[in-house]
C-alpha cells in the first residue's frame, strides 16, 4: 500500500541475502506508487487498490502466465523480515523432495518475543507452532507456491478482496491432487497484529466464508460448513456491532454471486478429514 516504505526495504534486504542462488524480487504497488526501491527490484503499479488476492495474482503474472517463468513463486507480506538466510534454499530443497508439494506456509513469529500467534498456525491442533505438519490451508502473508499449482487450478479469488482467499486456493489445490506443508523452520518475522484492526474485517469474514462453502463445498456441507460457523461466531460472544457486521457479511454472500462452483471431491474431503480439519469446521 505504498505505506511501509522502510519495512519494504529491510524485507528486499533480507531477501536479497538468502544463500543460494539470487531471488527475482517483484513488489507490487495495490493502488499506491512503488518508489525507493533498490534497482534490481522489478515494480507492477495497480491503478487502484484490488484488494489482497488481486495484488497477489498481479505478482504472479509478472513472472509469465499464472507464473510460468519460474517454478517457486515466494509472497512476503511488506512489513515481514526473513530473520534466517536459508529460507529460499530450504523452499528448493522442499518442493525438490517431493513434486506433489504445492504450497509452503511459512511460521510467522513476533520478532520481539519470538512468538506465533494461535490463527498464524493453519491447523486446529495449534498450541505447539514449532511442529511442522501436513495442513489444509496457509497463511497468505508468508508462504510459497509452485506455479503449476496456479497452471492447474488457476490463482486467488480476486472477488475475495480480503479474507479466506489462501483457504479457496488451499481447497482446489488439494482437491487437484497437491500437498500443503506448514513449515516451523521457515520464519518469516511480524508484528503481532489483530486481523480485526481492519474496517471491513466481520463483513468480509462472513461474507467469504460463505462464497468460500458456495464455490468449493459438495452441497450437503454447505449448510452445516456455515452452520458450525455461525455457532462459533456467536460463542466467542463479538461486540453488537461486530456481530451485525457480520450478520451483514453473511446475507451478502447467499445474496451476492460466489464465483464459479466447483465442488470438491468427496475423497478430497475425506483427506482434508485425515489431515485434521474436515471441511465442516
Amino acid at each position: 500500500m505504498g505505506n511501509r516504505p522502510d519495512d519494504l526495504r529491510a524485507l528486499i534486504d533480507s531477501v536479497r541475502k538468502q544463500e543460494g542462488d539470487p531471488v527475482d524480487i517483484v513488489v507490487v504497488g495495490n493502488g499506491a506508487p512503488v518508489t525507493g526501491v533498490p534497482d534490481g527490484v522489478r515494480t507492477v503499479d495497480l491503478p487502484g487498490n484490488l484488494g489482497i488476492p488481486g495484488g497477489r495474482n498481479a505478482g504472479i503474472e509478472a513472472f509469465g502466465p499464472s507464473g510460468a517463468d519460474v517454478d517457486v513463486l515466494l509472497f512476503l507480506d511488506d512489513d515481514g523480515l526473513l530473520p534466517n538466510a536459508d529460507t529460499a534454499q530450504l523452499c528448493r530443497q522442499a518442493f525438490e523432495a517431493d513434486h506433489r508439494l504445492g504450497i509452503v506456509s511459512f511460521r510467522i513469529a513476533d520478532p520481539d518475543t519470538g512468538l506465533t500467534q494461535r490463527r498464524h498456525v493453519p491447523r486446529l491442533r495449534a498450541s505447539d507452532p514449532l511442529r511442522s505438519s501436513r495442513v489444509t490451508t496457509f497463511l497468505g502473508g508468508a508462504n510459497a507456491v509452485r506455479t503449476k499449482v496456479f497452471a492447474e487450478v488457476g490463482g486467488l479469488p480476486d472477488e475475495f478482496f480480503y479474507a479466506h482467499e489462501e483457504t479457496d486456493l488451499a481447497w482446489r489445490a488439494l482437491d487437484a491432487g497437491w500437498g500443503i506443508e506448514y513449515r516451523a523452520d521457515m520464519v518469516l518475522n511480524h508484528p503481532t497484529t489483530a486481523p480485526s484492526r481492519h474496517a471491513v474485517y466481520h463483513r468480509m469474514v462472513a461474507r467469504n466464508r460463505v462464497w468460500l462453502a458456495r464455490r468449493n463445498l459438495p452441497a450437503p456441507l454447505v449448510p452445516l460448513y456455515l452452520g458450525v460457523w455461525l455457532l462459533l461466531t456467536l460463542a466467542r460472544r463479538p461486540s453488537k456491532d461486530s456481530l451485525k457486521a457480520w450478520f451483514g457479511g453473511f446475507r451478502e454472500g447467499w445474496s451476492t454471486p460466489a464465483g464459479p462452483r466447483r465442488p470438491m471431491k468427496w475423497r478430497t474431503v475425506w483427506r482434508l478429514t485425515r489431515l485434521g480439519r474436515p471441511p465442516v469446521i
